[in-house]
């Protein structure tokens, strides 16, 4: 047959690269907040991620999405999800790379940045199978509100083997947890649950109930154990859940269904219902709110970094794409609307990298006032502003490719996958509104104006719009600390912090275009509108992902 055309000025997929090295803003914000950190396991899974085989998994595990079955040929019950090789073979890499319980154990220097940097490094390749990940590292601290569960799950928690068999705890090197908090009638608003447990007794790991009701969302069901809340005589409580109950049998948790989403297709999400569930109480009854504020705490922090992460893939995709095609005469990348869109998108991702790494360190250095304090006002804060900035950004990085950034193609289009993701984390753990009230809550804790005050400190003197943004913020804090303005406020907080890091730790291109553009006002409302001034090369080669 004839060949009728020639295929040429098309890109070659960005692939075989080290995801590590190549970041530069994430390189940089490592030795501001960990500067004794020893980044060799990143520059090893950086590595790993950015090849072939793993981009193959990452297709095959969305595409090939969960399959519920409840029972089995016979008849008898089973609840079981099934996954494919690759979702394993996902989930191993993570595992294996300690971005679950791992930092718990405290065997490393800065064990929350490093696993920070991990867990955002994989979001690049994969975000939806680090659910389960992200669950486990946020229940094992919990855990310890039961000493008898914490002995036998902690260390299994934190191990570096992943097993996905449904069997009991002592025949597996390894487990993962979920949580079971929201129910159909309430969302957000847990205290609105009617879940109900009843006592049973008490044996090796505390006072046993009796759990009876559903959850509405309820993700990664096939998780070894899950916390959730349930009405104890004393009020909403938090309980250990085991898939597998210690004599062996299974517990009596039944998938109802998978959740047909948008995105996040690797990962199932299910509904379930309890039908006198065996749990274990964690903590004392009554206390189940203030246990779930602490476990989403560390999700939350996982939200933002998962959407840096996708952010940054995003833009290496763009950078690639930009940088092969022609039009009108000379590569994309070369164009000056092109370079602004670009340079716009790389600010934009380099400051999401930053306060998220921030955030991290504060998590490693819980013993200092200060960095208490910053934990409780930048995690609501990072996570209502990375992601929000997310689909946003996913949508203008996707326009750089045309139609192509459009395409599915079984799995193939990346860019296509990555918006569709990128909504979810402004949504779970806590949407955006209950990010905002949650700030407000937090300057309620300690002297938190002041602690802003002291965070912005180090960078007072270098840029006259975060001078002003600094000088103001105080007044700001306190007169916009309605609910009605709490939006508002957690974008200036994040905007002044995320300047106040760019100017500590990126080049002054970086600095200085981001505080003109976010705090200055020289910018429009759209990504690509910064001013004709901005240094777009130095900015652009910094990005770059090879």
């Amino acid at each position: 047959m004839n060949s009728t055309h020639e295929v040429f000025n098309q890109p070659t997929p960005l692939v075989d690269y080290n995801l590590f090295d190549t970041h530069r803003p994430l390189r940089d914000a490592l030795k501001f907040n960990a500067p004794a950190l020893q980044t060799t396991q990143l520059h090893e899974l950086g590595a790993t991620l950015g090849s072939a085989a793993m981009q193959t998994h990452a297709r095959l595990a969305n595409t090939h999405t969960p399959q519920l079955h409840t029972h089995d040929r016979f008849g008898r019950r089973i609840d079981e999800v099934e996954f494919h090789p690759s979702y394993h073979a996902l989930m191993q890499t993570a595992v294996g790379a300690g971005l679950h319980g791992t930092p718990w154990t405290g065997l490393s220097a800065s064990p929350h940045v490093l696993r920070a940097a991990g867990f955002m490094l994989f979001t690049e390749l994969e975000p939806s199978i680090l659910c389960p990940i992200s669950m486990t590292y946020a229940v094992t601290p919990a855990l310890r509100g039961n000493a008898g569960v914490h002995a036998d799950w902690g260390p299994k928690l934190a191990s570096l083997w992943y097993d996905p068999a449904l069997k009991p705890l002592h025949d597996k090197p390894g487990v993962t947890m979920g949580m079971g908090m929201t129910e159909k009638q309430g969302g957000s608003d847990v205290r609105a649950n009617t879940t109900q447990a009843v006592r049973e007794g008490s044996d090796a790991w505390g006072e046993r109930y009796a759990v009876t009701g559903h959850k509405w969302f309820f993700s990664a069901p096939m998780c070894d154990a899950f916390l959730i809340l349930a009405q104890a005589p004393a009020g909403l409580s938090c309980f250990f859940l085991p898939r597998v109950r210690p004599d062996g049998s299974r517990n009596a948790i039944h998938i109802q269904r998978l959740k047909d989403k948008l995105g996040n297709k690797a990962n199932a999400s299910s509904e379930v219902e309890f039908q006198r569930a065996s749990a274990w109480l964690v903590g004392e009854e009554g206390r189940g709110i203030p246990q779930i504020l602490e476990m989403g705490t560390m999700t939350r922090l996982d939200c933002s970094l998962g959407t840096s992460g996708l952010m940054r893939q995003a833009l290496g995709i763009a950078l690639n794409h930009t940088a092969q095609r022609h039009a009108f005469g000379k590569p994309l990348v070369e164009q000056p609307l092109m370079k602004n869109v670009l340079a716009d998108l790389a600010l934009e991702s380099e400051a999401a990298t930053a306060l998220a790494i921030r955030l991290a360190r504060a998590f490693d250095q819980q013993g200092a006032e200060h960095e208490r304090l910053m934990a409780r006002l930048l995690t609501p804060v990072a996570k209502f502003w990375i992601c929000k900035r997310g689909s946003h950004f996913a949508q203008e990085a996707m326009e750089c490719l045309g139609g192509n950034g459009y395409v599915e193609e079984g799995g193939e289009g990346v860019m296509a996958r990555i918006y569709r993701e990128m909504p979810l984390n402004s949504i779970w753990e806590g949407a955006g509104n209950i990010m905002a009230l949650d700030l407000l809550r937090g300057l309620r804790k300690g002297d938190a104006v002041a602690a802003l005050v002291h965070e912005l400190a180090p960078a007072r003197g270098q840029q006259a719009a975060l001078d002003r943004l600094a000088d103001a913020l105080p007044a700001r804090i306190e007169a916009m600390a309605s609910e009605a303005e709490a939006r508002r406020l957690a974008q200036d907080v994040a905007l002044a912090v995320q300047a106040a890091l760019l100017v500590q730790t990126a080049p002054a291109a970086v600095a200085d275009a981001f505080c003109a553009s976010r705090l200055g006002g020289d910018w429009g409302q759209a990504f690509g509108t910064l001013g004709a001034g901005t240094d777009f090369d130095s900015i652009i080669q910094r990005a770059q992902p090879r």
